[in-house]
């Protein structure tokens, strides 16, 4: 792992484009045989950016089924600083093993090992491999490599902040503590009834102070307001 690490670290600094960006995910795919390798980045204003391995197929079907807003390695990152195995998350629920089992329908693989990332201005990346293994041999792949891992995930995160567009930085928006409270819950991967009852109040109050909150940050839905108010450091969780 040294050699490839090393070559690989040497060849980050030549990604000039996105394209490039997806090159070197399937390069290091094919270098550590793994079944993916996956870099997502919500930049300072909270544009989305990705590149990886994953088919189009699935690609297509995650954003179809917005399974964003349930995905549990996802949300399970947005409460962690540290590499997370995926089996640490919570896969109890019918929708996550739901998710799961579609998942690897679509190509892929039962084990994954994703590394949260924080930079500037709210800026907020994950790096995920995946393969199919065992539990044994994917415990054993992250005791040799998860620290190389971790660098190369930086790396990549270096790299990507080279591509924000100038030093602007947009204002924040002004949410009221309840509002606030409310995107924070969720982003804490609460459920909306988890979340009501967590503040008080009942789901149809939750709503309000959602849609009020997703109003303000300017997004799409809710999913996008939690990525809007978590990389512009309207919340921290």
């Amino acid at each position: 792992m040294k050699s490839t690490l090393e070559d690989f670290l040497e060849a980050i600094p030549q990604v000039e484009t996105l394209e490039h960006f997806q090159a070197a995910t399937e390069t290091l795919r094919d270098r550590l045989g793994l079944k993916h390798v996956v870099y997502h980045w919500v930049n300072s204003v909270g544009e989305r950016f990705g590149a990886g391995t994953y088919s189009s197929e699935w690609v297509d079907r995650y954003l179809e089924k917005d399974y964003l807003r349930m995905d549990p390695v996802i949300f399970g990152c947005f409460q962690r600083f540290t590499p997370v195995n995926w089996k640490q998350l919570d896969w109890s629920s019918k929708a996550a093993k739901a998710f799961l089992v579609e998942a690897i329908d679509f190509g892929v693989g039962n084990q994954g090992y994703t590394i949260p990332i924080r930079g500037p201005h709210g800026q907020f990346a994950l790096f995920t491999v995946n393969r199919t293994a065992n539990d044994a041999d994917w415990e054993a792949f992250i005791d040799a490599h998860g620290r190389d891992l971790i660098i190369v995930g930086h790396e990549f995160n270096k790299k990507a902040l080279e591509f924000e567009t100038g030093d602007h930085v947009l204002p924040k928006p002004s949410l009221s503590p309840r509002e606030l409270m409310a995107i924070s819950n969720l982003a804490k991967g609460f459920s909306r009834a988890q979340a009501a009852q967590e503040m008080g109040i009942s789901e149809h109050t939750l709503r309000v102070y959602i849609e009020a909150a997703r109003h303000k940050l300017g997004a799409l839905n809710t999913t996008h307001a939690v990525a809007r108010a978590l990389s512009a450091g309207v919340i921290i969780v």
